[in-house]
């Protein structure tokens, strides 16, 4: 009877399947996880595309940026504002998507004074969460940094035209493979453009 069992081999192929089966479902769900890490990653680009594209035309979330630079230096009316005149405003935000509290600080001066929009900055994020919801105020950072470009005393809308850069990070990917045990950092996606209109009614 012992010698009948240990050579029938009526249900090896069962036995085989049974260990494979695991090895075989986490390869499938890492193919998964894979694809929709590239998918996550390229709505998280394709938010900061927009969000960038949103800022450089409504209004600005430092009202620095409307400052007048008649005078500053002897400008005068029309004249080109030199590059050096502006240095880099930085933009972060506090709260949840609904409740935005922005803060605007001078990381390289000259900065003209000025105060930060929350209303402004919460926009933007409802622009980008269109493309991600899952993007909170804390994830984005919105840079004013000198272009070259701009005339003081400028009638038709804001002097200075800076160089605005938009960037997402701090965004995880759960996989289906860790079983929620485990994340992956999403890369931080940067996007800038020149600012444009700078006036949400005139954008609208």
């Amino acid at each position: 009877m012992m010698n009948r069992l240990i050579h029938d081999r009526s249900g090896a192929s069962a036995a085989e399947f049974a260990i494979v089966l695991p090895l075989l479902l986490i390869f499938l769900l890492g193919i998964i996880d894979a694809g929709r890490w590239i998918w996550t990653y390229n709505r998280a680009e394709k938010a900061t595309q927009m969000g960038a594209r949103f800022a450089v035309v409504a209004d600005p979330v430092t009202s620095a940026i409307g400052a007048s630079y008649l005078g500053v230096d002897g400008l005068t009316q029309g004249d080109a504002i030199p590059a050096a005149e502006f240095g880099k405003i930085t933009c972060i935000a506090t709260g949840t998507p609904s409740a935005v509290s922005a803060s605007c600080n001078c990381t390289t001066a000259p900065c003209p004074d000025g105060t930060a929009d929350s209303a402004a900055f919460q926009d933007i994020i409802g622009r980008m969460r269109a493309f991600l919801p899952e993007i909170q105020p804390s994830n984005l950072t919105i840079v004013y940094s000198s272009s070259g470009l701009g005339y003081a005393g400028n009638p038709n809308g804001a002097d200075l035209s800076p160089l605005v850069t938009v960037t997402l990070s701090g965004l995880t990917f759960t996989p289906m493979t860790s079983f929620l045990f485990l994340s992956a950092p999403i890369p931080a996606a940067t996007t800038s453009l020149t600012a444009e209109d700078l006036n949400g009614s005139d954008s609208n």
